[in-house]
């Protein structure tokens, strides 16, 4: 979907002059948001392609982390197959497995000492957790790729 197609959808049922009352916005701004550049060449740039172009400028993946933590979830990035090194299977397997007991490592280093588990070392564990996501994330992509089947 398209940026103004999303917008769009979620504005609709709120109704675009109650978003435009609480942002302090017109409520035509919010209508150029929900139309396609091709149909309206005087359309405005929409908050979410700001967003994106911000992204692109900064490359810092910061940005989309906290857009997601505000809908209560997490960035998962992917990882492209071919910045990858696994070419088979199990090769593939073992990095998962690798990332799993690292993230383990890390909250048996964390809850060795005290039983607890601090803000700090939360942090570690949730950094783990992201490569861990990340690296099962890239192999079930490689696997609908098709990069573990037989070579012909």
């Amino acid at each position: 979907m398209e940026s103004y197609e999303i917008l769009k959808k979620a504005i609709t049922p709120v109704g675009a002059k109650s978003i435009a009352a609480d942002m302090n916005l017109s409520t035509s701004l919010i209508y150029k948001w929900c139309q396609s550049k091709s149909y309206n060449a005087g359309a405005a740039d929409n908050p979410l392609d700001r967003l994106a172009h911000l992204y692109e400028l900064t490359e810092d993946d910061n940005i989309i982390r906290w857009m997601c933590a505000q809908g209560d979830g997490y960035f998962v990035k992917n990882v492209h197959p071919e910045e990858t090194d696994e070419t088979t299977l199990f090769a593939a397997t073992q990095k998962i497995l690798t990332e799993f007991s690292e993230m383990l490592q890390a909250i048996s280093k964390s809850t060795a000492d005290d039983g607890c588990i601090s803000k700090r070392e939360a942090e570690s564990i949730r950094a783990e957790w992201e490569d861990l996501k990340s690296i099962a994330e890239n192999f079930v992509s490689s696997c609908e790729k098709g990069q573990f089947r037989p070579k012909k």
